[in-house]
């Protein structure tokens, strides 16, 4: 095989089309469907130790970024508050462009400097100078531009100086300070990026060995895995313990907070790879593939690095870091918009279900969340009181009896969904996603994991009030292998497309699709 067909054969896309085409069968299940492997102690004291979440150091770095800007305006400001007075002038239509532009040119010199990657940030003594650099050069375009467009005389001179002087001075402590930080943070570590070695052997340990010799790396080995025997594969690898075998990996990962999965296997081990692959792609992790022990070499944009180990990046985490702080904001201003737009509707639902049938309002239900958590969902309560069915073990049909009048106007309309916006609120959904299937859910005495293969891969976001598959039809009664085939299908497609505008457009379709109330029973 040439290069362009090798690394063609682990590209994202081919990795999911074999994968497609492999028969591999996981033999031990949970209730609903997912391999389950009991842990071993040590796996299951790791897995503890490392349930808390970490820091992500692309989100530190991004929240350096906008607090220094933010800080070398305030400094610019408030130099020109003691200075000039602040007075809404025509004054203030020079200083205060020159000072959001100045700033922001700063920023952006001490990232072109790489005064923003984290071992910059941690040694102070090496990247201050470029750091203090970077603020001058910043003054020095503002002063040219300021030059150019003949506006000098409309800044004071002082008020310039002060500005530079006290910028430099806040840069050089607030630096110390944050370097102090992630120095500590990482001894503790708290801001790291914890991995988990697939495979052993000497492969594995060369992996560890070239890792750990990057004196700025910040991946944190959380173990090994491996399904060979410990003749081929010993018990303790470059003093790192195996945990267990592949099967056990997955309920692993998700009990730990783990952030990627590296596979040390020779890239010729093809069937091997996709073999691991089948059982672990469902998690929500970025999965390397390590290429330091292949003779074979790709073009160099095929690799991503870890240190000066060359990786090739079979799957990546969605939707995360920044990403995942914007989807965030996302999610809490449209539900609260949305609670305070339909409260009306909600109240006027509350009293109804009180006068139609005895019983609360409100009726909860244990669902998959994000990396397969059960997380309690609230719908408004559509169904006898006594004759409620937590579990979703029988299927809501076209006149079924167990449902109100109330119930059945309310489900038709999805209005007995309008709850789940506190449910966004509390974290346990998305306003978009894919919508959350009870634990135990079935289709024709099937659980929905022994329908579709890869089921539990929807499970690598967080679930939402709406989303892809809902808008295209697939809503409501799942009473055949397809229907929940193609609603699969639709929700893996919004995981790998994902973007906010993918979310606003779902999101102002709903209404529009809702009207269809065919398989809404």
């Amino acid at each position: 095989m040439n290069k362009i067909d090798r690394e063609s054969a682990f590209s994202p896309e081919a990795v999911r089309k074999a994968l497609s085409e492999m028969d591999v069968k996981p033999t031990l299940k949970r209730p609903d469907g997912e391999l389950s492997v009991e842990l071993s102690r040590l796996a299951q004291q790791t897995a503890n130790r490392l349930s808390e979440e970490n820091l992500s150091p692309t989100m530190i770095i991004g929240t350096l970024r906008l607090v220094e800007f933010a800080l070398l305006s305030l400094i610019g400001f408030l130099v020109y508050e003691l200075y000039v007075g602040m007075s809404w002038d025509a004054t203030l239509l020079y200083y205060a462009p020159a000072i959001v532009i100045g700033s922001a040119l700063a920023v952006l010199l001490i990232q072109i400097s790489d005064g923003y990657q984290v071992p910059a940030v941690r040694s102070v003594l090496k990247t201050l100078p470029r750091v203090l650099t970077a603020w001058a050069v910043a003054f020095a375009l503002i002063a040219l531009g300021a030059f150019f467009l003949q506006s000098g005389l409309a800044f004071s001179r002082f008020w310039f100086v002060a500005w530079f002087l006290s910028g430099a001075f806040a840069l050089t402590v607030e630096r110390n300070i944050v370097a102090y930080g992630i120095r500590r943070w990482a001894r503790n570590g708290v801001m790291e990026r914890r991995a988990v070695i697939v495979g052993g052997g000497e492969i594995a340990k060369n992996l560890i060995r070239s890792i750990e010799q990057d004196p700025n790396n910040d991946i944190r080995i959380c173990g090994i895995f491996d399904d060979r025997n410990e003749r081929r594969s010993p018990a303790v690898v470059a003093g790192y313990p195996k945990l267990g075998n592949v099967d056990a990996l997955v309920s692993f990962a998700r009990m730990a907070r783990i952030d990627m999965l590296i596979i040390a296997l020779p890239l010729n081990a093809e069937l091997r790879v996709l073999e691991l692959l089948k059982k672990l792609w469902i998690l929500p992790l970025d999965i390397r593939l390590a290429a330091h022990a292949n003779k074979l070499r790709f073009r160099p944009r095929a690799y991503s690095y870890i240190g000066a180990v060359p990786m090739l990046d079979i799957f990546d985490r969605p939707i995360t870091d920044w990403d995942s702080v914007a989807k965030r904001i996302f999610d809490v201003s449209f539900s609260l918009l949305a609670i305070a737009l339909l409260w009306p509707v909600m109240l006027a639902t509350a009293i109804a279900i009180k006068l139609d049938s005895k019983g609360p309002v409100l009726f909860k239900q244990k669902r998959h969340g994000f990396n397969n958590e059960v997380i309690e969902v609230f719908k408004f309560r559509s169904m006898f009181t006594d004759q409620c069915d937590p579990a979703a073990r029988v299927l809501v049909t076209k006149g079924d009896p167990r449902v109100t009048k109330v119930g059945r106007f309310i489900r038709k309309t999805s209005i007995d969904e309008l709850p789940q916006f506190f449910n966004v609120l509390r974290g346990d959904l998305s306003l978009v996603g894919p919508r959350p299937h009870a634990v135990v859910a079935q289709a024709q005495d099937r659980l929905f994991a022994e329908v579709v293969d890869g089921y539990f891969a929807r499970h690598r976001v967080k679930p939402g009030v709406t989303g892809w598959a809902q808008i295209n039809g697939w809503r409501g009664e799942i009473d055949n292998d397809e229907k929940i085939k193609q609603r699969t299908a639709c929700d893996l497609y919004y995981i790998e497309n994902w973007s906010l505008l993918f979310d606003l457009k779902i999101l102002f379709l709903t209404p529009i699709r809702l009207l269809n109330t065919d398989n809404a029973y």
